[in-house]
């Protein structure tokens, strides 16, 4: 069957930009086809550094027919509507109608059937929305053009069947011209109109690589178009280019008896530079394998794309690997001028870490710290001298709670933490702020606890870094996210739908993880009291009840890869604590969350659950009717049937043992007890009939099933589980 073959060639293609940009060149292409009723079987896109392309297979050379079928009139209607009928749907007479028996009697119909459009011209339509819609994180314009693209768009390749699709698109004015007249289309878009007018004709015709195989290359399908261009010194499919600069790094590191220092994300943006990749193998000068191994990896990784090797032990090897766009075969002189100029420019590159490294040990750390008077954390947040103020005592107050957590070190490490910003090393590599405050904390003659404390209060950035567990670290991490949390809320500078320019999710989520992994039992409200009131002025409004939601809302998201279910959390995140306010002990929360799910899969918790459920709609039903609330005035005189008051004994029975299993942490003993409700619940449901005849039975019935919620209410709210 047809395929349809799109190629979008451009400058280079930011790496970082191109897997979205496939993935939105396939949607759209998707969502399109759909649209135009074009069936397909399989759509695959792929992305080079200078190229966007995609193939739709299995396509059919025209639009299915469409039968469109109207209701009109029934048969002996006014004359008015009968003719209203003719003339919308564009008939003579209303004997050109059919006339159809249906269950409601005599009705005229009209069916249409409009005849598919040949494919080719509907994907000249197509492609040119396509083209509108893709959507970049930055895009330009070049030349007097007003077409916007991630980089000047210089050809574009389009054949379905075969054959190249006409479409003439206009970079001045974004529009798109074709005629489905042949010899029209050619006469019209010749070269010389399209260097002159600013046109982009599609094409069966392509190039290669760069420098490689700059010169036109006429393509007949994807086939063709994919080893043509591997002919070309070009790999089209990302993952295969991926494949090949490991492997070959790999290979090479094996050599010399080394490894490959793992990183993925470096990986796949190397993959994005390069079309035709060659793994080659540098040397550091020992000179610098002095230098910390972080700023090494830094310098290589962040600043050239170079891969780090690792020795025997684990430990930086003087080997880097980079990945040039060319072949170089082994002991040619374009391989030896590869490695030679990289090396060249790597040696520059770290003579200035060595200048910065040896410069900034000639201060002590502390005596950066008054230097961050100058740098602004936020302009309504004061500076990050002001911050480190808020951190230090914040952290002394943590420390308190943690078991293990020496003082007077937790003091040091927060005054300490962010001095490394004023250092030029920091300056110049930002990704070391932290990592370079251990190494001249260290230099200083701080203690190990500080100093470790010091590198590691940043983390954990995200899902996959590495938790701190010492206890110096764990305070002045805390201490330092909460206290951003607690300022931006009181400037209300929140996050709203995607937006998150200040982190404060990833912030939410680090003292997550801290206090869950450690099993801290830190109340969070109090410390959000403590964060806010050391604002002064800056926070007069509480925040402890919106941030409480917010991080009610993260811990769903951080549990649910786990599979723990989003309402359970919610449950008993609803439950007072014992200041009021929603439960905020996290090691406590996830403890009755476990235990209440355990209690819920089974069929005493499940059943418990329905009826929980059924007592509740009656009592809302009831009092919404009334306009009167049943939660209090239960009389046990009233009882009129055994069941009512074999009910009443065993919420009674359950309650005197749930609360102190409850205050000593027994969750799963307070779901026990619970679960004794069950039988008396069945008996209930099934002898006693709530809507007495007899008002006072009736009303202290209602209450009876108001208890239920109140007992259950003990260990999580009920009204939050779904299912």
């Amino acid at each position: 069957m047809p395929e349809l073959l799109l190629e979008l060639l451009s400058e280079e293609i930011p790496a970082r930009m191109q897997a979205r940009a496939a993935e939105d060149l396939q949607r759209l292409v998707t969502e399109a086809l759909k649209k135009e009723r074009l069936q397909h079987e399989k759509i695959r896109a792929y992305v080079t550094p200078r190229r966007l392309a995609l193939v739709v297979e299995g396509l059919h050379d025209k639009q299915p027919d469409m039968t469109e079928e109207r209701k009109g009139p029934k048969v002996g209607a006014p004359e008015q509507a009968v003719q209203g009928f003719v003339k919308a749907n564009g008939l003579v007479s209303i004997d050109q109608a059919e006339v159809r028996e249906t269950p409601k009697g005599t009705f005229y119909f009209v069916v249409r059937t409009t005849d598919g459009r040949r494919t080719s011209d509907v994907l000249t339509e197509l492609l040119n929305d396509i083209l509108h819609d893709m959507r970049w994180p930055k895009s330009m314009r070049w030349g007097a053009w007003n077409f916007r693209w991630v980089r000047p768009l210089s050809g574009i390749l389009a054949i379905f069947d075969g054959k190249p699709i006409k479409l003439g698109f206009d970079l001045k004015d974004s529009e798109v011209y074709f005629d489905q007249e042949s010899q029209s289309f050619e006469d019209t878009y010749t070269p010389e109109y399209c260097r002159e007018f600013g046109t982009l004709v599609a094409t069966d015709t392509t190039v290669g690589h760069r420098f490689l195989s700059p010169d036109p290359i006429i393509v007949g399908s994807f086939a063709d178009y994919r080893d043509k261009l591997r002919a070309a010194h070009v790999i089209l499919g990302r993952d295969q280019r991926c494949f090949m600069i490991a492997e070959q790094a790999n290979a090479l590191a094996k050599a010399e008896g080394l490894s490959v220092k793992e990183a993925p994300a470096l990986l796949e943006e190397v993959a994005g530079l390069v079309e035709w990749p060659e793994v080659l193998m540098g040397r550091i000068d020992e000179a610098f394998m002095d230098l910390p191994p972080e700023v090494l990896s830094i310098s290589m990784s962040q600043h050239q794309k170079y891969f780090s090797t690792l020795d025997a032990e684990g430990e930086l090897a003087s080997r880097f690997l980079l990945v040039a766009n060319m072949p170089a075969p082994e002991g040619s002189a374009i391989r030896a001028n590869i490695v030679a100029g990289n090396e060249r420019v790597l040696r520059a590159r770290l003579a200035d870490a060595r200048f910065f490294w040896d410069q900034d040990r000639k201060r002590s750390l502390a005596s950066r710290a008054p230097a961050l008077a100058d740098i602004v954390f936020h302009a309504k947040l004061g500076s990050l001298d002001q911050k480190v103020d808020r951190v230090q005592a914040l952290a002394a107050e943590i420390a308190r709670q943690i078991p293990g957590a020496d003082l007077d070190r937790v003091r040091s490490a927060a005054r300490l933490a962010k001095a490394d910003l004023t250092s030029g090393m920091v300056g110049e590599f930002p990704e070391l702020q932290g990592v370079m405050g251990r190494y001249y904390a260290l230099a200083d003659g701080e203690h190990t606890e500080v100093a470790e404390a010091i590198a590691e209060h940043y983390s954990p950035l995200g899902p996959n870094d590495r938790c701190p567990a010492a206890p110096v670290s764990v305070a002045v991490a805390l201490a330092d996210k909460i206290d951003t949390l607690v300022g931006f809320w009181a400037i209300d500078e929140k996050p709203t739908g995607s937006k998150d320019p200040f982190a404060l999710r990833r912030a939410a989520l680090g003292v997550i993880r801290l206090i869950v992994e450690n099993r801290l039992r830190l109340p969070l409200r109090p410390l959000f009291e403590s964060a806010r009131q050391a604002l002064g002025s800056l926070a007069s409004a509480p925040v402890e009840d919106s941030l409480m939601a917010f991080f009610a809302d993260r811990l769903k998201v951080a549990l649910k890869d786990k599979g723990v279910r989003h309402d359970l959390v919610a449950a008993v995140f609803a439950l007072k604590s014992t200041e009021g306010g929603s439960e905020d002990d996290l090691v406590r929360l996830l403890d009755r969350v476990a235990a209440l799910e355990r209690f819920l899969d089974s069929d005493d918790g499940a059943n418990l659950l329905t009826a929980y459920r059924r007592a509740a709609n009656i009592v809302r039903i009831e009092e919404k009717k009334d306009k009167v609330r049943y939660a209090d005035g239960l009389d046990e005189a009233r009882f009129a049937q055994d069941e009512e008051r074999a009910l009443f004994g065993a919420l009674e029975t359950a309650r005197q043992a749930a609360g102190p299993a409850l205050a000593g942490e027994d969750f799963g003993g307070a779901m026990a007890a619970l679960a004794r409700l069950r039988a008396p619940l069945d008996a209930f449901f099934d002898e006693v009939t709530v809507n007495a005849e007899d008002r006072v039975l009736r009303e202290n019935r209602l209450r009876l099933l108001s208890r239920i919620n109140d007992t259950l209410g003990q260990v999580a709210d009920f009204s939050h589980i779904e299912g």
